[in-house]
């Protein structure tokens, strides 16, 4: 069982603090971490930032930098989300967030992250938020924060154990990072730089390519409204090529039950978050034929920062919608899904660009997105794309099965072995049945 309840400040051996001040900032140089790079989910913060500090800034503007195996500890806007600071330490951090440095002596760093991450002490985080609108934790109340503390061996064990999980959490969606890149250079040789069809051009192979899918391409461009496009090759407007482009509906939420809806917080990194999606009341208002399907693109359509991002259906654990800031894309008959899906997420940067209205009222009509003009190879072309790309979407799928699993086990056993409710063998025993 739990011991001792600890100070937080009483387990920490430093503080970096650059809160309350903001730094010169510009194109290039060192990525500049905010708040909203810490996710709370995530074992390193992620690099979803435009900002970035000059070599001379870093080395005379901040107070401190966080070092390898510090944890980031967000105050402002999301207080209490945490990551950890991986090696090499190739950032600086924003204010509105503090690097805290555990003291070896009296906590095991990788357990004092995991209880940061606990329940137990995330509702005393959330109990001791002030303000409304943006809520905030200050850095005076790091004393009134009590940490849960085990004997060390024990410290060890559950540190350990939380760690190796999330890293393993966070090496599946580095690899499905990864085969999303495959997926995209292809595409990009293929549909953007026509590789094939300069190889024929100059009485070459194309290279990685069997002869019956090079005989596909041509051997020659011509001009179109889009510049130099393989000869034959058709062009079209996004509405045309599409079977559905709507908005979603504006839901009746439920707290529990209900059809799942998707929101603009599910559209990260080309992919969907199931995890923040909400539950709709169909019995208050019907669906009316806005299920999504395997296969569909959802666009982020209103607000600022976020519209314009895309990600691709590939997997739907229930029957599942949207709701109606996001816009819904359905690949017609004479467009593959993954064709549709590689290509918006190309043209990800013109689709953030195209939305009207004054700085907080940004929005994207789906009119305006049917507008955009495509390039529509040959159907023979696109299945043989298809082919190739959607065996790396089935392996993202298990990646991500995989990782919605270890995610909920780590999450479940962490209280109780926190609590010395469970001993770490049963908690690997439960890890080992879950993933078999």
């Amino acid at each position: 069982m739990t011991s001792e309840w600890i100070k937080f400040t009483d387990l920490l051996s430093a503080i970096v603090d650059n809160r309350g001040k903001t730094c010169p900032v510009g194109n290039s140089g060192l990525p500049l971490i905010a708040t909203n790079c810490v996710t709370g989910t995530d074992l390193y913060p992620c690099y979803d930032t435009t900002r970035f500090v000059s070599e001379e800034t870093y080395k005379t503007w901040f107070r401190g930098h966080p070092e390898p195996g510090d944890i980031l500890f967000v105050c402002k806007g999301s207080p209490g989300r945490t990551s950890l600071v991986p090696n090499p330490v190739n950032f600086c951090i924003a204010q509105d967030m503090v690097a805290v440095r555990a003291d070896a002596k009296k906590v095991y760093p990788r357990y004092l992250f995991a209880a940061l991450r606990s329940q137990v002490v995330r509702t005393q985080i959330d109990n001791m938020h002030v303000g409304t609108m943006i809520p905030h934790f200050k850095k005076g109340d790091f004393d009134k924060l009590l940490i849960p503390m085990l004997e060390m061996k024990a410290q060890i064990a559950v540190g350990d154990l939380y760690f190796t999980i999330s890293d393993r959490i966070t090496r599946l969606r580095e690899t499905n990072k990864t085969l999303e890149a495959i997926a995209q250079a292809i595409f990009k040789s293929w549909f953007v730089d026509f590789d094939p069809v300069r190889a024929k051009m100059e009485g070459r192979q194309p290279e990685g390519m069997d002869e019956a899918t090079a005989a596909l391409f041509p051997d020659s461009f011509e001009e179109s409204e889009l510049g130099l496009v393989p000869k034959g090759w058709k062009i079209s407007s996004l509405a045309e090529s599409c079977s559905y482009l709507k908005r979603g509906l504006s839901p009746k939420y439920l707290e529990k039950g209900g059809v799942l809806v998707l929101n603009q917080k599910c559209v990260r990194d080309f992919s969907i978050d199931f995890r923040k999606a909400r539950r709709h009341d169909n019995s208050q208002r019907a669906i009316d034929g806005r299920t999504l399907e395997v296969g569909d693109v959802v666009v982020n359509s209103t607000g600022v920062g976020t519209l314009g991002r895309v990600a691709q259906v590939l997997d739907l654990p229930e029957t599942t919608t949207a709701d109606s800031h996001l816009t819904i894309v359905r690949a017609g008959s004479t467009m593959s899904p993954a064709y549709l899906g590689e290509w918006m997420q190309k043209n990800q940067t013109l689709i953030e660009s195209m939305g009207e209205g004054t700085t907080g009222q940004t929005e994207l009509s789906r009119a305006k997105l049917g507008e955009l003009r495509l390039l529509a190879p040959p159907s023979a072309i696109q299945l043989e794309f298809s082919k190739i790309v959607q065996p790396l979407k089935s392996k993202n799928v298990v990646n991500s099965h995989t990782s919605a699993s270890l995610e909920a086990i780590r999450d479940t056993l962490l209280p109780r072995l926190i609590s010395g409710q469970l001993r770490l063998p049963k908690a690997q025993e439960q890890i080992e049945n879950a993933l078999t």
